[in-house]
């Protein structure tokens, strides 16, 4: 990409209308609307983003951690005005180019044979439509998700989350079972080595589907390497084991790979890394860069010969949408030609791991680093001997001040977070530069001082 041109002038008025028009009529999702204060956002370009005040931030979020390859890539950009020139939309029954060439390009990327493509407009629909797939194949209703886990706010997505969003929304009738999944530094097992976690996690989770009833289980879903629950990277033979216990007991296999896939973890897939194909692989944010919503569902043989002569019960009418795919052909394409992928392992393995580990050395309020690509966590703690977490789980008001002020430190440093519960998210655009993430890293330092005075 070209370098980050000048921001344009301040100008704090247009600032403020837009505020207010937001603030008059814009619902925000998760948000009690009178506690807000958004920012008013002018313009972005790469890994930046700036205000209408002047201010600029380095975007460590990564929007949602969608943007992969930044904001504003002139060749996506591009393509999708050429593709609403040719053709703004269309219904999903007709073969269309863009949305052919984009199923194409995901199927030859994707592991195994997962070759079949079902479009949707997002993450959550994504994984709906995964389970509808899985229940209807199997002829069984019940599925197991994992605490520690998100999987979307629609109605099967957010029973399927493992995370607090989940209790304001759940009726306790979806059919889901929620499990443990290995996670070391924080081991419901009791495991002193991932070799134990790994051990232990698979067997509870095959004990979970005994007493559950193996004949009543249509799916285990999994996020690859689970993403706003922590970026908690499984232990070496843990996915495997999950997918010879689908296999003995005939459970399908999904892997949700919204936020990991993409480039995210310095693979096209994160199932690349632990040599794993699942049945079922849902997919969004990175596969255009979120610049037009896009999502799916990519299919295994198997499944999809089970509505080879019988109808798929469920469509979206945007289902496929040119924009959306013409975006996703684009960004497939830089992605390739840039080595974006290539970039983001190199990325991780030579300046935002080792810097991280090196903050780690030096401020007392890091508990653990965990990652790949670019895709980081700081586990944040009181007490690294106890493990106490910064803030209480799930905390809010004056019980999560110190992470809000850690966050506000971050932002006056010219960064801008992405802060869940007692972690900081290192999540920038795959694209960033090396520059662009040692500016990152200093950034965190300086305010990681802030959440050092909470420590004892």
């Amino acid at each position: 990409m070209t370098p980050v041109t000048p921001h344009a002038a301040p100008d704090p008025q247009a600032g403020a209308a837009v505020k207010a028009a937001d603030r008059a009529h814009v619902f925000h999702s998760w948000s009690a609307q009178e506690l807000i204060d958004p920012l008013a956002v002018a313009g972005a370009e790469g890994s930046y983003f700036w205000d209408y005040d002047g201010n600029r931030y380095l975007d460590f979020a990564s929007g949602l951690v969608f943007t992969n390859i930044g904001y504003q890539h002139p060749k996506v950009v591009a393509a999708i005005q050429e593709q609403a020139g040719r053709l703004t939309t269309f219904a999903p029954a007709f073969a269309l180019e863009a949305r052919s060439e984009a199923a194409r390009l995901i199927a030859e990327r994707t592991p195994g044979d997962l070759d079949k493509i079902f479009f949707t407009n997002g993450g959550a629909e994504a994984v709906e439509n995964a389970i509808r797939m899985a229940r209807v194949h199997t002829g069984r209703p019940k599925v197991l998700s994992a605490y520690r886990s998100y999987h979307g706010s629609t109605t099967t997505a957010i029973n399927l989350t493992g995370d607090p969003r989940r209790w304001a929304n759940d009726s306790g009738a979806a059919g889901v079972v929620h499990f443990w999944a290995p996670f070391l530094y924080r081991s419901p097992f009791y495991a002193s080595n991932e070799e134990e976690e790994c051990a232990r996690a698979l067997e509870h989770l095959e004990s979970t589907i005994r007493y559950e009833g193996p004949a009543t289980i249509a799916a285990i879903i999994l996020e690859t390497v689970p993403g706003t629950a922590g970026i908690m990277t499984p232990p070496p033979g843990y996915l495997t084991g999950v997918r010879e216990i689908c296999d003995r007991y005939g459970i399908v296999f999904v892997a949700d790979e919204v936020m990991a896939g993409f480039g995210r973890t310095g693979k096209w897939f994160a199932t690349e890394h632990f040599d794993v194909v699942p049945d079922l692989l849902t997919f969004a944010k990175g596969v255009n860069s979120g610049y037009v919503p896009l999502g799916g569902v990519a299919i295994s043989g198997a499944i999809a010969e089970t509505f080879a002569r019988r109808p798929f019960p469920g469509g979206l009418t945007y289902s496929g949408h040119p924009l959306a795919c013409a975006a996703a052909v684009a960004t497939i394409r830089v992605m390739d030609e840039e080595k974006v992928v290539e970039h983001a392992a190199e990325l991780g393995g030579s300046i935002l791991g080792p810097g991280l580990r090196e903050l780690a050395e030096r401020h007392p309020s890091i508990g653990e680093v965990r990652g790949m690509g670019a895709f980081w966590a700081l586990e944040l703690v009181r007490d690294r001997e106890t493990r106490e977490p910064l803030v209480p789980y799930n905390a809010a008001g004056e019980a999560n001040a110190p992470m809000a002020a850690f966050a506000a430190a971050c932002k006056k440093n010219g960064l801008w977070p992405f802060v869940n519960m007692n972690r900081t998210h290192a999540v920038p655009p795959c694209t960033i530069s090396e520059a662009e993430a040692k500016e990152g890293l200093a950034a965190l330092d300086a305010a990681l001082a802030i959440a050092d005075e909470h420590t004892v």
